[in-house]
């Protein structure tokens, strides 16, 4: 995390400087993200930052990669006020609401149109525990279509049967399991580490995060299901984000839509791209065959039933939107 004496002076630092905003001199943010400069939403999140710069009195030091904070506690950090803005993956958070881990279910948002429809119907159910909690997103970016790292080639559902599937969420994690896997919610950073212990010896995941943890060191086969678009979240303290200028707030919103827009069409580029990548490091690559994705259309729909027994009304009436508009 880098030493823990800098990072405060850092946010202290950050914090001071609020007062200054709307004035001549630069209101310095820190901020904390999970993935490497390759990853495209890291890249996404440099361009965002560049608008901003260019249009606000605001500058922003990025922090990738874990560098700063692990991913998985960046939202803490922020209701914490320690760091003013970072990157999050909603996907974790399954436990405080079943609301972050709807796009997560198997072929209930399996193509773009689907994920940006029901991000648009998520919002203000997100704004709303977001403000609560003291935050603002500010923008979503979608992972690509997710697909299946292994050691041999996909044929059927059986071929699943007992294998150390590493997975990201309590959804993911369920259809892991559902799917006949022995599955492991794993951070991405501790990835290699679990192949060389044998802790796992698979993968769900999509093509980008298969680039950045080089799985052609540990597997040999790439199995496209598309299936799931989850989200990162760009997100922003309140009380950093009030203390702005009018001004300046309205240039982080302009730059924020315009990241979200980018960040959409960088994700669907990247699939097609990033699994030539998987080829061009010696990966087999195929479609999942049509067993395969039935099993998980029948376990999204079962799951679905499960999700509903713990969302509240708000959350289920979003669903039965989203499913009327289908």
């Amino acid at each position: 995390m880098g030493n823990l004496k800098t990072f405060l002076a850092s946010a202290v630092i950050g914090a001071g400087m609020l007062a200054s905003a709307g004035s001549a001199q630069a209101v310095e943010w820190i901020m904390a993200s999970g993935y490497p400069d390759s990853n495209f939403h890291t890249k996404n999140i440099k361009a965002f930052i560049e608008d901003v710069k260019a249009t606000t009195s605001v500058d922003i030091q990025l922090n990738s990669n874990d560098s700063l904070i692990k991913l998985d506690a960046i939202k803490t950090a922020l209701q914490r006020g320690q760091i003013p803005i970072g990157e999050i993956r909603l996907g974790v958070y399954g436990n405080e609401d079943p609301m972050y881990v709807l796009a997560g279910l198997p072929f209930i948002a399996s193509t773009y149109a689907e994920a940006w429809l029901l991000k648009d119907l998520q919002k203000e159910y997100f704004d709303k525990i977001f403000d609560e909690a003291g935050l603002k997103i500010l923008y979503y970016t979608p992972w690509p279509g997710q697909g299946f790292y292994t050691k041999f080639p996909v044929t059927k559902t059986a071929d699943f049967a007992g294998k150390k599937l590493r997975i990201y969420s309590t959804a993911t994690q369920k259809m892991g399991e559902m799917l006949g896997f022995d599955a492991t919610i794993l951070p991405f950073a501790e990835i290699p580490q679990a192949f060389s212990t044998g802790l796992i010896e698979a993968l769900f995941t999509s093509p980008q995060t298969g680039i950045d943890i080089q799985a052609w060191d540990n597997t040999s086969n790439f199995t496209y299901a598309g299936a799931i678009f989850s989200k990162n979240a760009v997100v922003v303290s309140k009380q950093y984000f009030d203390a702005l200028s009018a001004e300046d707030k309205a240039g982080i919103l302009a730059a924020a839509e315009k990241a979200e827009l980018r960040g959409w069409e960088m994700s669907a580029q990247t699939t097609a791209d990033q699994i030539g990548v998987l080829k061009k490091n010696g990966m087999e690559t195929a479609n999942a065959p049509d067993e395969v994705v039935v099993k998980m259309k029948e376990i999204g729909r079962e799951m679905m039933k499960g999700w509903r027994e713990g969302a509240s009304p708000e959350a289920k009436a979003i669903l039965d939107r989203y499913l009327a508009l289908q």
